[in-house]
């Protein structure tokens, strides 16, 4: 789909909120979330139907219902986000530096490395990520608790996730961070959240980055999950199930594909998985017996079959058979 498309999205580095808790927004308080959100979408309804603000350059192609629905002013919206200069203010109200006076940092020259394994981290695909904790360093590096930064291309949102992170990072992450800026001569870091502008021309790129940063209830998330996971259980969960052997039923858990081969001796079939796997090391053997022989096999000695065979992993058994 070939479409001009822009989305700005801002965050207010809070915890989660309740929908029934006074709200505190851009100088106005409201009962709860919900007015808070009605409020601010009455507001960017009437700005949708201003012309000039359309002739941005990249604004989304779609329906002011659409762009709504994805919004949640002032913190996200799906198009140029109006709201950005207020957010600004309130966020720069009470700082006692002078923005005359000159900034500087020396370059961040440290060698570290973070992994794709962290549950945050992997909670969305998104090509080009970069992992948060890797840019908790960068920001502790060059901002101050409080400072504002800016992600003009912010893809799933980690810049926001890391931003938040500062304000109570994780005992591994905290240790790891200073004995590495220690190491390097560095100062310790000043922890403390920061604000973060995220911004990108992709509203889907941007609408997975609000639900990364933005608070949410919880308890509600978690129940719409659950149902959701019981609905999908109804409808497709057949497909996940597999026969054992023994007749019993088990969901199967993954599926692993096999070559099969043929033994040079005796030419029976070799299911190279059941045979050269040690199931005790998760290592594959060099070489192994024939279970039809006993010959003593590689892989490089044997022709591989047309055949390939699925095993199928269950929860209910080792290794199920289907």
């Amino acid at each position: 789909m070939n479409q001009k498309t822009s989305a700005e999205q801002t965050l207010f580095p809070t915890t989660p909120t309740t929908t029934c808790a006074p709200i505190h927004c851009l100088g106005q308080t409201f009962p709860d979330d919900n007015a808070r959100r009605e409020h601010f979408l009455g507001l960017l309804r009437e700005k949708l139907k201003d012309p000039e603000f359309r002739k941005i350059e990249g604004f989304p192609i779609g329906s002011d219902e659409d762009i709504l629905a994805m919004s949640d002013p002032p913190y996200y919206t799906a198009c140029p986000n109006p709201f950005l200069a207020d957010l600004v203010r309130e966020w720069s109200q009470g700082k006692d530096e002078d923005p005359s006076a000159p900034y500087s940092r020396n370059p961040l020259a440290i060698d570290a490395s973070e992994g794709k394994t962290d549950p945050l981290y992997k909670a969305h695909g998104y090509h080009t990520k970069v992992p948060h904790k890797a840019i908790v360093r960068a920001i502790v590096h060059y901002t101050d608790p409080g400072d504002i930064v800016l992600d003009g291309f912010c893809g799933s949102g980690m810049t926001g996730v890391a931003a938040q992170v500062c304000a109570n990072p994780d005992p591994d992450l905290k240790q790891s961070v200073e004995l590495e800026r220690a190491t390097a001569g560095l100062p310790a870091p000043v922890w403390g959240p920061r604000h973060a502008v995220l911004n990108d021309l992709s509203p889907a790129a941007t609408f997975i980055a609000a639900n990364y940063c933005l608070p949410f209830d919880v308890e509600a998330f978690a129940k719409a999950g659950k149902r959701i996971l019981s609905e999908v259980e109804k409808e497709t969960g057949w497909m996940y199930e597999t026969t054992h052997t023994d007749g019993r039923k088990g969901r199967i858990e993954y599926t692993v594909w096999s070559e099969v081969f043929t033994c040079p001796d005796c030419a029976g079939e070799v299911v190279f998985l059941e045979e050269a796997l040690e199931k005790e090391t998760k290592r594959v053997r060099d070489s192994f017996p024939c279970p039809h022989c006993g010959s003593e096999l590689s892989k490089t000695k044997m022709e591989r079959s047309s055949k390939q065979l699925s095993i199928p992993r269950s929860k209910n058994h080792s290794h199920p058979k289907a």
